[in-house]
Formats: C-alpha cells, structure tokens, sequence
C-alpha cells in the first residue's frame, strides 16, 4: 500500500476536540432566571433551529439573546445570559498537548467550527491555546456550517491547502466524510490516544 502523503496542514474542530462542551449547564442556569425548566432551555439553544441561525450568522448576538428572552422569560441582562450560555466548556489536556507538539514541530494549524462569536469571545480569553493557531474558519463568519461543501471551500481557501495536503480532525462522522470526498485526509476523532497514533503514523509528531 502506498504511504499516506505528509499533510502539509492540520485543521482541528474545536467542540469534542479541543474542548468538551455541555449545553445543559447553560440549561440551568439560563433556566434560574426564567419562566421555564432547564430541559425547555436546552431544546432552545443545544442543536435548534435557533441555533443554527446563530451559528450561520443568520441572526446577531443581540437577536439570539432577544429571542431566547421571548421564548423563556428571562430576566437577566445580556452579559449575565452571555456568561450562562458560554460558561460551558473545558478544556481536552491531550489534544491540547497534542496540539502543541504540532506547533513546535512547525506544522501550521486551523480551527475549523460550527460555533458562534459569544462562545468564541468566551474561548479566546478563557484559553490561551485559542490563540496559537495560524487560521480560524468558524461558521458565523462565512454563513455556512459543516457539513455544508461550501464551507470546505473556505477552509482551502485560508490554509492554501487542497485534497492530501490537509489533515482534518472532528469527533463527526459526517463532517469527516465530507472532507474525505474533497480528497482531504481525515481522523473520526474518538479518543486522543487513536489521533496521536495517526498524527505519528503521518510522521506528523513523535
């Protein structure tokens, strides 16, 4: 069999990657200052149609939260609703390392996410790995989202990199797949232990 090509780029989805994420968190604590329960929250802002407006640019940060503010009743501000709904995430310490043994390697590095400016804002101050990366790709900027083909397109774009040159990481099957027929190469992430051994199989990292 001939040996994969050495990617020439690495580009990592962010949530169940880089960092866990739970909506329910912000559930309840949106929940605590409205007229409705936690699990009525989450089916408003975790995977809705709401959300996808958000995170496609369709509709700004100040629309989202008055939407939320109609459909729940809540009484707080905006910075305390912008705190509940992105105070959600951790950090992933393996692929944060994994991360940067690819940097000090000198392999460039992209974020590529369906996500939205208040969770970004959140993760820019709150991590400071946010920021070692050569590009960022996120779907509120370009109003698209994985796994729609035109968003790949940016992502060429950005990295200056087609088909083998770039090496695609996320935890969903159906973005992977998507990559894999522009001719990308590509981990389904389940566990850091199985994407280190790729990136080593690439040559990528020892």
């Amino acid at each position: 069999m001939k040996p994969a090509a050495i990617p020439k780029a690495v580009v990592f989805d962010l949530g169940k990657v880089l960092v866990d994420f739970d909506y329910s968190i912000a559930a309840e604590r949106i929940a605590s200052l409205s007229k409705v329960t936690g699990s009525e929250v989450r089916k408003l802002i975790d995977q809705s149609r709401l959300l996808v407006e958000f995170e496609t640019g369709r509709i700004t940060t100040d629309a989202f939260f008055a939407e939320v503010c109609r459909a729940t009743g809540f009484c707080g501000d905006q910075a305390q609703f912008n705190s509940f709904f992105a105070d959600i995430f951790t950090s992933i310490p393996e692929m944060i390392q994994l991360h940067a043994n690819l940097r000090k390697r000198g392999v460039p590095t992209f974020v590529f996410s369906n996500t939205n400016d208040i969770a970004v804002r959140h993760i820019r101050a709150r991590f400071p790995f946010f920021s070692d990366f050569d590009g960022y790709i996120l779907s509120y900027e370009h109003g698209a989202m994985k796994p729609e083909p035109q968003i790949y397109a940016v992502v060429e774009r950005i990295t200056r990199c087609r088909e083998t040159e770039l090496l695609y990481i996320d935890d969903r099957k159906e973005n992977v797949d998507v990559a894999a027929r522009r001719g990308w190469q590509v981990i389904w992430h389940q566990m850091p232990e199985q994407t280190s051994r790729t990136l080593k199989r690439l040559g990528l990292i020892r």
